[in-house]
């Protein structure tokens, strides 16, 4: 068996890392960026901490904004516009999964047109060309859109979201600067590193999994569990081991994909407007329960990245005590156990809309639409 590995061209890391951006920018020969950042990020002033090095350099950009926290088809079709408007040659995405998963749908559009509509970019599409190069700057440590090749698109009209997976979308260079995230509240904190874990455990254990992406994962696992606690409280130690946890799972799982967890979480944002992060921990530890006896010893390794001592566990205790942890941890930052805008007249649609999701058949276990409907009931 072939696997791939697809991969930034270049990554920086560390405090104080955004002020490569002018040098790598004049080395390329670019004259003006297309800064792609949702609105609270311009708001509050974090967006200004990348476009005060471009003031300070005499380098031109332009600030797009129309990008709402689960971003629709709409805002990849007007920032399309915007682009070609504002003379661009390049682009800078500032911000979490919204503002870059915006950023690589106008990206892959503006080199390839014929993908206009947006919706024929869901799957795996043929595209032809690199997205139009591009800088990725995260500001939350959770989805990682700076190191993978995936982006996630709503449908308003159809009540559904989408994946897109395409080589061509990778951002050319990710700097990931943990001082972007040091104005993160709490909440989203949490709810962007429990995405964070969801993307280790489940990349580990993914159908498409082996060798290096199990290590990367399982490391990312190690340092999230160990991070995220003080992340939430602004701990500078735990923003940095969040920089970096979210950023090594983003390696792996981009290279070899998701679960349901993703699916459902999908589904829910979709429906109910459920923030990603924390619909995905909402479903880990189900969704971890279901898959459970088909991991292997697998659990026993992500008990262990948990910080959990194993030591005379057998098989289904250390199972247990694997998913026990997530679930402490999930609860620890805060996040909620139950979604009370969910109702069992919409469980039909939202199992059949996870089960069309691009996530699902990478489940180490194979589901079914009445499955997913009693993993959602466990959310009520």
């Amino acid at each position: 068996m072939v696997n791939r590995f697809v991969l930034n061209a270049i990554s920086y890391h560390g405090k104080g890392a955004i002020q490569e951006i002018p040098g790598l920018v004049a080395a390329k020969g670019y004259k003006k960026a297309f800064i792609a950042s949702d609105p609270d990020l311009v708001k509050f002033g974090v967006t200004k901490k990348v476009t005060d090095i471009l003031d300070a350099n005499g380098m031109a950009y332009e600030i797009y904004s129309d990008i709402k926290p689960n971003p629709t088809i709409e805002n990849v079709q007007s920032g399309v516009a915007a682009y070609k408007a504002s003379g661009a040659d390049y682009m800078i995405t500032i911000g979490g999964g919204s503002s870059m998963d915006t950023g690589k749908a106008i990206g892959i559009i503006i080199n390839n047109p014929e993908f206009a509509d947006v919706r024929s970019l869901e799957g795996v599409a043929p595209t032809k060309n690199r997205t139009v190069f591009t800088i990725a700057v995260p500001t939350t440590a959770g989805t990682a859109a700076e190191a993978t090749i995936n982006y996630v698109i709503t449908d308003v009209e159809r009540k559904r979201k989408f994946v897109c997976v395409d080589t061509n979308d990778i951002p050319d260079i990710a700097i990931v600067d943990p001082d972007m995230m040091a104005t993160m509240p709490k909440g989203l904190t949490a709810s962007t590193g429990m995405d964070a874990l969801t993307h280790a455990i489940e990349g580990y254990t993914t159908k498409a999994a082996w060798a290096l992406a199990d290590c990367l994962n399982l490391e990312a696992i190690r340092l999230i569990a160990k991070s995220l606690r003080g992340a939430v409280q602004n701990d500078p130690d735990g923003r940095e081991g969040m920089a970096l946890g979210q950023f090594v799972t983003g390696m792996a799982f981009s290279n070899v994909g998701l679960g349901i967890a993703h699916s459902m979480a999908h589904t829910l944002g979709a429906v109910y407007d459920t923030p990603h992060g924390v619909a995905c921990a909402m479903m880990l530890p189900i969704v971890m329960e279901y898959n459970a006896e088909t991991t292997g010893e697998k659990y026993k390794a992500i008990a262990e990245a948990m910080g959990v001592d194993t030591t005379g566990m057998d098989q289904p205790t250390y199972r247990k005590a694997a998913i026990d942890a997530v679930r402490q941890l999930s609860v620890d930052v805060g996040i909620p156990t139950k979604l009370a805008a969910l109702k069992e007249e919409d469980l039909d649609f939202l199992a059949e809309s996870a089960y069309a999701d691009a996530c699902r058949p990478g489940n180490p276990k194979d589901t079914c639409v009445e499955d997913l409907k009693n993993l959602f009931r466990k959310l009520m």
